[in-house]
């Protein structure tokens, strides 16, 4: 394959902002395996990482370190060298630059000067998870990684409270337990939810409960690796959804089939957005588990 340049002379090279796999090292696109081996230069986030991807798919193309701590100069080489008519891959250390990742400088500086920029789509821990969440998908929002503390995690969680599409959010292992017991006093203990770990990897999982139980899990069995928290949207049970009455009437079909009450009234709860605790019978208390 030859890579393309921009058939403007004043634009100079293209700069192509590919993705690369976020774990799995085979989901990677057959484009993005060509234009990673045509491209005379990659700017890669960590140049360590990136060359296992090399050796994985014989690509021998000159890597360049590129990544938030880069100082201008490396700014100012990378646009000098599209400018020279050279074309330039962006990859981080996995899925899609600029998505919680760096890279954004660089293409705005690149667009600001009328370059061509060309996305080379594939592998999104944000989408896989949301696809594998159970939570609707067909409007969604990406909130990437919250703030540690102080008033903009708190306006920033209680704008996803408030928000109708169910919401994508990127975590650390170490604080997604504390995230989520946050999220749970935002947004109601019962406020559906899951999070999603080691996306495309050996040890791949994905939990589904309210924000309350995955706290619990996440406080009792820390998560490793990878997070990807999706959180239910205000909107994600319509206008005259089950009332509460019906809901509970679901959870005694579901005890009926087997099921034990605990599990009945999560499962229902997940369905239709009623609180979890309220779909007991009256007199009975939810029974927690994991």
């Amino acid at each position: 394959m030859t890579v393309e340049n921009s058939s403007s002379e004043e634009a100079g090279g293209t700069l192509y902002v590919v993705a690369t796999p976020i774990g799995n090292l085979g989901d990677i696109t057959l484009r993005a395996l060509e234009v990673l081996r045509a491209a005379p230069l990659v700017a890669a986030e960590d140049t360590r990482l990136t060359r296992r991807l090399w050796a994985r798919h014989g690509i021998d193309t000159r890597l360049v370190s590129y990544h938030a701590q880069s100082d201008a100069r490396r700014l100012k080489e990378l646009v000098e060298h599209l400018a020279a008519g050279s074309d330039l891959a962006l990859v981080t250390d996995a899925g899609t630059p600029l998505v919680s990742d760096p890279g954004g400088e660089l293409v705005a500086a690149w667009a600001a000067r009328g370059g061509r920029v060309v996305p080379i789509p594939g592998a999104s821990a944000a989408l896989a998870a949301l696809v594998t969440s159970g939570l609707p998908a067909v409007r969604f929002c990406f909130e990437g990684f919250l703030p540690r503390r102080g008033r903009q995690r708190r306006e920033r969680m209680e704008r996803i409270c408030a928000e109708e599409r169910t919401t994508i959010l990127f975590e650390a292992p170490g604080r997604a337990a504390a995230t989520l017991a946050d999220l749970a006093a935002a947004c109601g203990e019962d406020r559906p939810a899951a999070l999603s770990r080691e996306l495309t990897k050996l040890h791949e999982e994905t939990w589904r409960g309210t924000l309350d139980e995955l706290a619990r899990r996440a406080a009792q069995n820390p998560p490793r690796g990878e997070i990807t928290i999706v959180v239910s949207g205000t909107a994600s049970v319509p206008a005259g959804g089950p009332s509460l009455d019906e809901g509970r009437a679901q959870v005694e079909q579901l005890v009926a089939e087997g099921w034990s009450r605990s599990s009945a009234a999560r499962e229902v709860a997940r369905r239709t957005g009623l609180p979890r605790r309220d779909l007991f019978s009256a007199g009975v208390a939810p029974i927690d588990s994991e």
